[in-house]
């Protein structure tokens, strides 16, 4: 895949010339994108309201799942591999914003006797490519490139891939805000857009990129 290409050889890249850029932001205002406890507004599936759904809430939360978890897995690769505070401390708030998510929307699929994507089963050998209908999901060869990278390589990867990575969240969310009709899945898409949105603007500003 043509883009698949472009974006390694721009990560290679980035990886050379942005490491210095991290190594001067040791003092980021990286608290300040924190999006986990706005969240927990739409985390409760009602069992009153679970028809009132249509078929785009349910394309929503089976893809936001595998989203979500391939972001965990990523963030989980910073405990050991990253160098930086700032890249720790967005993995952390990461994980605590999402993994809440990932199980909120496995209730509702349930409440509607949807299938819930098994952990796992969608990640290793999964087309992530346009077809898959995620924006921003890595390959398989991003993701073992990651996972061998480490210190300020890591970090500058790192955060040029969530950067995608959010950026096809907040596409997704937009899609769920226009055309989804359970209230409790719009209200996250929001949170989706808002947090994710903010976060962008930090992992740029990180990148030195703004």
């Amino acid at each position: 895949m043509s883009t698949t290409r472009t974006r390694r050889a721009a990560l290679v890249a980035a990886t050379v010339t942005a490491a210095l850029v991290l190594a001067a932001c040791g003092d980021g205002d990286s608290g300040d994108a924190s999006h986990g406890s706005s969240h927990g507004t739409s985390s409760s599936p009602s069992s009153s309201t679970a028809a009132a759904h249509n078929a785009q809430d349910v394309s929503f939360a089976q893809g936001m799942i595998p989203h979500h978890r391939q972001a965990l897995e990523m963030a989980e690769l910073a405990t050991d591999r990253a160098s930086s505070a700032e890249v720790k401390d967005l993995a952390a708030r990461i994980e605590k914003a999402q993994d809440p998510e990932i199980k909120t929307m496995s209730g509702w699929l349930k409440s509607w006797g949807e299938e819930v994507p098994e952990a796992g089963a969608s990640m290793p050998g999964m087309d992530h490519g346009a077809s898959s209908g995620m924006p921003g999901m890595m390959d398989d060869a991003d993701m073992e490139t990651l996972g061998k990278a480490s210190g300020k390589g890591f970090d500058t990867m790192f955060l040029t891939m969530m950067v995608e990575h959010h950026e096809g969240a907040v596409d997704m969310a937009e899609t769920e805000k226009a055309k989804g009709r359970y209230a409790a899945a719009t209200a996250m898409a929001d949170d989706i857009i808002t947090g994710q949105t903010a976060e962008i603007t930090e992992m740029n500003k990180l990148l030195g990129k703004s």
